[in-house]
């Protein structure tokens, strides 16, 4: 089962809603250097960068582009070529294709039977485990 990993919100200007949600809801949103994109931070994490707390997720925020137009929910999953393969199959379609994240695993949109865009997360595989089809 897919489990909701992270979050993406697409803005305008950026800074704008940089102020808005750190007023509005204290979060952290700080920018990743070497990337047109600020992680958002809603919970504690630890060493690691994963939140401390059951259920909690963290997300991100990058411009409003393409068809990136609308918050974006995105599932992990252990392979996402084999997922948007899946999702094409049943009707869905892919927004952007397999993308690597250097360092941290890989990302994926779809567009679902509705017309949602949705994002895939899939981690790098673990030293010495075999990679999932790069």
């Amino acid at each position: 089962m897919g489990g909701v990993v992270h979050f993406e919100i697409p803005a305008d200007d950026r800074e704008r809603a940089r102020k808005f949600y750190q007023e509005a809801l204290d979060w952290r949103i700080e920018p990743v250097p070497g990337m047109d994109y600020s992680m958002v931070i809603t919970a504690d994490m630890d060493d690691n960068g994963q939140p401390v707390a059951a259920g909690a997720i963290n997300g991100g925020m990058m411009a409003r582009e393409g068809q990136i137009t609308h918050p974006v929910i995105t599932v992990d999953v252990p392979d996402i070529n084999a997922t948007l393969k899946r999702v094409e199959q049943l009707g869905g379609s892919v927004v952007i294709p397999k993308n690597e994240i250097p360092g941290m695993g890989y990302t994926a949109y779809f567009k679902d039977s509705e017309g949602n865009v949705m994002g895939l997360w899939e981690n790098l595989p673990a030293e010495g485990e075999p990679g999932q089809g790069a």
